[in-house]
């Protein structure tokens, strides 16, 4: 499937391009063994005219054969590239940004490829339960790389203190794993999953 670059696109949105729609497959948690539980996933990435990409993703625990048997979670995020904001940058908060992007031209933002001949990315998500966390990454071309920076929690939420995440665009699909460290436990596979983009 040929990706489709929006004509009213954000400029420095172009080179996470490749995740907007939305798409939907399964997985397995864990390392994924035959003893793995099942899940099935819709993610979304959408923009609205501001220099990052709104991502929500829901699961449900499945059966072997794909039934849905209950809500897993739901999490939610923004992605964008890293760079200084400026005035021509929102916030914090609702104070508004400039009429124009930060960003208006390809060249603007060829000047934030990074040695590796990527750009570095920045990607915050909330979870149910009081947890934050906030990445640092990069994308180069259909691949992402993520690790968390920080893991905010409640007072009451779990013990969750470190993740990383890869995404990549294979044939049309998104792949990705998510690795994480909690309850006591070292860095360990924590779920993976194959998704079509259906929208």
């Amino acid at each position: 499937m040929p990706i489709e670059i929006p004509t009213d696109l954000t400029p420095e949105l172009v080179p996470l391009s490749w995740l907007l729609g939305q798409w939907r497959g399964s997985g397995r948690l864990g390392t994924g063994e035959a003893d793995s539980a099942h899940f099935s996933q819709v993610v979304t990435f959408e923009t609205n005219g501001l220099p990052y990409l709104q991502y929500t993703a829901r699961s449900w625990l499945t059966d072997e054969d794909g039934m849905e048997l209950r809500p897993l979670s739901v999490e939610t995020g923004f992605w964008s590239l890293d760079r200084k904001l400026n005035d021509a940058d929102g916030g914090p908060g609702l104070i508004p940004a400039d009429i124009v992007p930060a960003l208006t031209t390809a060249d603007d933002v060829e000047k934030l490829r990074n040695a590796d001949d990527g750009f570095d990315i920045v990607v915050n998500m909330i979870h149910p339960g009081g947890i934050a966390e906030l990445y640092y990454g990069q994308i180069k071309g259909p691949q992402i790389h993520l690790a968390t920076d920080a893991v905010l929690r409640g007072a009451g939420s779990k013990d969750y203190t470190a993740a990383s995440r890869m995404f990549g665009l294979v044939n049309g699909e998104l792949f990705w794993r998510w690795d994480v460290a909690a309850q006591g436990k070292a860095m360990a596979a924590h779920a993976s999953a194959i998704l079509q983009r259906v929208a």
